[in-house]
């Protein structure tokens, strides 16, 4: 029997925020959507710097909720690669909507100026295309498959 927490309430906020409580999860996403990483090790190296106490927790309550999908890596059987799920994969709306929010109210911003004028300009194209980009085992950012490559 699979064992449910129980919610402070039915408030659809409430339920993302119970899901995304703290900023690690979104972060996780955001490295396999953006950045193209999947494995335990490529997380662990991400620049927030997250625990490896952590990093475990969330992957695996990432997992639990439906968001990711463990499977065995492609190249090396003793690793494992994560990826997102149909539900995992509807979350990239949000994080394009983050980061255009936090490009425009964030001095310091990291993002690409001219990316962050795409997403806002063809934000249903672009969302789409992300998606699909990320299903094929590309991201946005990083890699020969990235969706960045074929704009800029």
């Amino acid at each position: 029997m699979k064992h449910t927490r129980q919610r402070r309430s039915d408030c659809p906020i409430n339920f993302a925020v119970e899901t995304f409580g703290d900023p690690w999860s979104l972060l996780i996403i955001r490295d396999l959507v953006y950045f193209g990483k999947n494995t335990y090790s490529e997380f662990l190296a991400s620049e927030e710097g997250i625990a490896t106490n952590i990093l475990a927790s969330r992957l695996a309550r990432l997992e639990q909720q439906g968001i990711l999908v463990k499977k065995p890596h492609d190249e090396d059987e003793r690793k494992e690669c994560y990826t997102l799920t149909e539900k995992g994969l509807d979350l990239i709306p949000i994080l394009v909507e983050i980061a255009n929010w936090s490009a425009e109210h964030d001095p310091c911003t990291a993002a690409p100026p001219a990316w962050i004028a795409l997403t806002r300009a063809e934000k249903e194209k672009m969302i789409r295309l992300i998606r699909e980009t990320v299903q094929s085992g590309g991201s946005v950012f990083a890699g020969e498959k990235s969706l960045i490559s074929k704009f800029m």
